[in-house]
């Protein structure tokens, strides 16, 4: 996949495993923008920090619906865009819920991992009625 987004002429991705913090910043050097995943993002003043290590920097893309902590104002000051995903569907949100409890209401985890072990009896899987 990363030799596909680097294919592209004015684009180049550099995928890192370290978390985002006053130490590691600085490996965005250099680079036009970073995309983060903000709850990993161990930085108070993250807009501050990547402006004065990396000047370069002009977006940071949070791998997040909200933007809590980030300052979109002090961002603007600097001319560092901010962007998001879109906030999740509240529908959405529930649906999963109440998978997760048809899930456990039919012992789908004990069957996962009997599954993994090749254990494909029944015993103890059957699920209450709802």
């Amino acid at each position: 996949a990363l030799k596909i987004l680097n294919a592209h002429d004015k684009l180049h991705f550099t995928f890192l495993q370290s978390k985002l913090d006053d130490e590691t910043v600085i490996e965005a050097r250099g680079y036009d923008g970073i995309c983060i995943v903000h709850r990993y993002a161990r930085i108070p003043n993250i807009v501050e920090k990547t402006h004065q290590n990396c000047p370069s920097v002009k977006i940071i893309a949070l791998r997040s619906a909200g933007h809590k902590g980030v300052s979109l104002e002090t961002a603007k000051s600097y001319g560092i865009e901010i962007c998001r995903i879109p906030p999740y569907s509240p529908h959405a949100v529930a649906e999963h819920a109440v998978a997760l409890l048809l899930s456990l209401n039919r012992n789908m985890h004990h069957a996962f991992f009997r599954t993994k072990q090749h254990n494909f009896t029944l015993d103890g899987l059957v699920g209450v009625g709802l």
